[in-house]
C-alpha cells in the first residue's frame, strides 16, 4: 500500500476526482476473488479514504535522493507569465515578460497581459534564461564491473534542481549490437523527467553495425556517434575501425565523436605504475599523461580531415588537447572542443589525499589536470577555442570507489556534476568577467543545441521554442554539499564551494519543476528529443570534397608507347 499516495498525487484537483473515484473502483475489483464481505467493506471504505486524501496538502515523500524536498506529480498551471526580467539568448539580451502556454514559448515582449488563470513568476532583477542542455552524460550506465548511481531519474532530478532542462546521454552497444543498446537504454529512460536525447557509441566495426547505424540516424533520432581510442581490452578501437566510421558518419551527416587518449600508451603506463608500487588513485592520473590526451586528439583530427567529416572532442581535460584543436581551428578544419566543468575547476591534487574514499572520487578519464590546466581551459573558452561545457557526469558512491582500494585500475572511472554546472560556471566564468551572459548561454545551451541539431527548439528563448527555462538570481548564493544535492552519490568533487549566481526557478516543459529549493516532478514525463543528422557542421562539405577532387590533378592520362 505505500505506493497508494504517489497516484493520489495526480488526482488532486476537483477535475480529476471522478478519475481516482474510477481507479480505486478498478483497484477494488481486482479482489473479487476475496471472501464477499471484505470486498464490500473495501467498496464502503473507498470513499472516505479518497475524501481523507485529497483534502490532503502536496507533501514531499521521504527522499531516497537527497534531503531535500521532492514533490511528484502535483498540478501545475499549463499557462506561466515571467514578468520583468532580463531575457536572455546567445546573442541578445532584454528586459521582457515570456508568456508560455502548453510547454511552448508564445511571447517575449514587454508589459504582456494575461488573465486569471495565468501563473506569474515575477523575475525582475533577474535573468531568464534558456535551461542548460548537458551535452555529456552517463545515467545508469554498466562500466568496470558496476553500473553508475544515478539512473534516469535521480540524474535528471538532479540535473533540474541545476537549471539544466535536457541532456544528452551516451548508449552503450549490447555486445557490439547498437540496436540491442538503444532497446537497453530506452527502458532505462522510462522514468525520465525531464528532456533527453541519445549519443551512440560505437565499440566494434563489421557490416552489420555499418547498417545499424543507418538505422540509428534514419529512424531513431540519433545523429552523433562516439569512438574509444582507450580502454584497451573493452572499448577501445583501432585507426583501421575508425576511419571506417568516420567515412560512415560523413555520409550519414552524423557527428563523429572521439574520447581521445592513446590506450595502448596508456596501458603501458598502467604497467609502468604497478611496477613501480604504485597501485592508489595517484597511479590513475600518473599512467595517463597530458601527451598522451595531446597525441590521441592530434591524431583523431587528422584522420577526420582526411576523410573531411567533422570531429567532436569529447571532455578536453589538458593544454596538450586544447592546442591540438586551436591548431587545427585556425586552418579550417571543424573541429569542436568540449570541456567539462571538473577540468575548468579542479586540479589533480586531489588525487594525493592520503585518504583513499577523498581521492578515489576524484578519478576520471582523461583524469583532472595539474593546476595551470584549468585556467588555461577557461582563457580557451573565453576565446571561441572550445564551444560548449559538458560534465560527463558519471557518478559511483564510495562502496563503488571502493573496489579499487588496492589497485587503481579497479576504480570507477566518473565524477558527478549534473547538478553544478550550471552555478560553478557562472560564478567561475562570468562573476570572474572572462565571459559575458549571452556567452553563458551559448556555452550552456544555445551552441549544443546548435551542434545537435535542435535550435531553436531547444537553447532560445523565443515565441516556438520549448519552455524549458531557469530564472537565475545574479545576487543570491549558493553552496555545494553532498548532503544537499539531489544526485544518490554521497560524495561530491565540489564539496564547500560557494559562490554567487543561483538558478531559483528551473520550467521544463512548461511545468515549473524547481521553486523554494524544492522539486516538483513526475517519473516519465521527459520526452525523448529526436535530433535529425547535417547540422550546420556540414554546411560546405560537398565544396570541400570538389575542391579536393580539383586539386588532384588526377589520374594524369599517359601516352603507352610500344617497344
Amino acid at each position: 500500500m505505500r505506493e497508494l499516495p504517489s497516484e493520489f498525487e495526480k488526482y488532486k484537483s476537483p477535475r480529476r476526482r471522478s478519475k481516482a473515484i474510477r481507479y480505486f473502483e478498478r483497484l477494488a475489483g481486482g479482489f473479487k476473488s476475496m471472501d464477499s464481505l471484505v470486498h464490500h467493506q473495501l467498496l464502503f471504505s473507498l470513499p472516505i479514504i479518497i475524501i481523507l486524501l485529497l483534502a490532503l496538502p502536496c507533501t514531499s515523500e521521504p527522499s531516497q535522493f537527497c534531503n531535500s524536498g521532492i514533490r511528484y506529480g502535483c498540478e501545475v498551471s499549463s499557462k506561466l507569465l515571467i514578468k520583468g526580467g532580463s531575457v536572455v539568448n546567445a546573442h541578445h539580451m532584454e528586459i521582457a515578460d515570456v508568456y508560455v502556454e502548453d510547454g511552448i514559448i508564445v511571447a517575449v515582449s514587454p508589459n504582456i497581459k494575461v488573465g486569471d488563470d495565468v501563473t506569474v513568476l515575477d523575475a525582475t532583477g533577474k535573468f531568464v534564461m534558456p535551461g542548460g542542455i548537458d551535452p555529456h552524460t552517463h545515467l545508469a550506465m554498466e562500466f568496470m564491473g558496476t553500473e553508475t548511481i544515478d539512473d534516469f531519474f535521480s540524474g535528471q532530478a538532479a540535473a533540474l534542481a541545476g537549471g539544466t532542462t535536457m541532456h544528452i546521454d551516451f548508449v552503450i552497444p549490447v555486445n557490439g549490437s547498437l540496436t540491442g543498446g538503444l532497446e537497453a537504454y530506452e527502458k532505462k529512460s522510462g522514468k525520465s523527467c525531464m528532456d533527453y536525447g541519445f549519443h551512440m557509441a560505437i565499440t566494434k566495426w563489421d557490416e552489420i553495425v555499418s547498417q545499424e547505424m543507418e538505422i540509428i540516424v534514419k529512424e531513431k533520432g540519433i545523429n552523433s556517434f562516439k569512438f574509444f581510442l582507450a580502454y584497451k581490452g573493452s572499448l577501445m578501437i583501432n585507426d583501421e575501425l575508425l576511419l571506417q566510421g568516420f567515412k560512415k558518419c560523413k555520409s550519414l551527416g552524423a557527428l563523429a565523436m572521439v574520447h581521445a587518449e592513446n590506450g595502448d600508451a596508456v596501458y603501458e603506463g598502467q604497467k609502468r605504475m604497478k611496477d613501480l608500487g604504485i597501485t592508489g588513485p595517484e597511479g590513475h592520473s600518473l599512467s595517463r599523461p597530458p601527451v598522451l590526451e595531446g597525441e590521441a586528439t592530434a591524431r583523431a583530427i587528422r584522420l577526420a580531415a582526411f576523410v573531411n567529416t567533422p570531429l567532436y572532442v569529447v571532455h578536453v581535460m589538458s593544454i596538450d588537447a586544447m592546442e591540438e584543436i586551436s591548431k587545427a581551428r585556425k586552418s579550417g578544419i571543424k573541429v569542436i572542443g568540449e570541456p567539462v566543468v571538473s577540468g575548468l575547476v579542479l586540479n589533480e591534487s586531489w588525487l594525493w589525499n592520503p585518504d583513499f574514499i577523498t581521492a578515489a572520487k576524484y578519478v576520471m578519464s582523461p583524469p583532472i589536470r595539474a593546476a595551470g590546466h584549468d585556467r588555461a581551459l577557461q582563457a580557451a573558452l573565453s576565446m571561441g577555442i572550445l564551444q560548449l561545457v559538458g560534465t560527463d557526469h558519471c557518478t559511483f558512491n564510495s562502496t563503488q570507489k571502493a573496489l579499487g582500494i588496492d589497485d587503481f585500475q579497479k576504480i570507477p572511472n566518473g565524477v558527478n556534476g549534473i547538478e553544478e554546472r550550471m552555478h560553478v560556471l557562472w560564478d567561475t566564468m562570468v562573476e570572474s568577467g572572462q565571459i559575458s551572459i549571452t556567452d553563458y548561454v551559448r556555452l550552456t545551451s544555445a551552441e549544443c543545441a546548435k551542434i545537435f541539431n535542435i535550435y531553436p527548439r531547444k537553447g532560445a528563448i523565443r515565441a516556438g521554442s520549448d519552455a524549458d527555462i531557469i530564472i537565475l538570481n545574479p545576487n543570491a548564493s549558493f553552496e555545494i554539499s553532498a548532503k544537499s544535492h539531489h544526485s544518490r552519490s554521497d560524495t561530491n568533487v565540489y564539496e564547500g564551494w560557494r559562490g554567487k549566481g543561483k538558478v531559483e526557478v528551473t520550467i521544463a516543459g512548461g511545468r515549473v519543476v524547481w521553486q523554494n529549493e524544492e522539486l516538483n516532478i513526475v517519473p516519465g514525463s521527459g520526452k525523448y528529443i529526436e535530433m535529425p543528422p547535417f547540422s550546420y557542421l556540414f554546411d560546405g562539405m560537398d565544396k570541400a570534397d570538389a575542391n579536393y577532387m580539383s586539386s588532384l590533378k588526377a589520374p594524369v592520362k599517359r601516352l603507352r608507347t610500344t617497344t
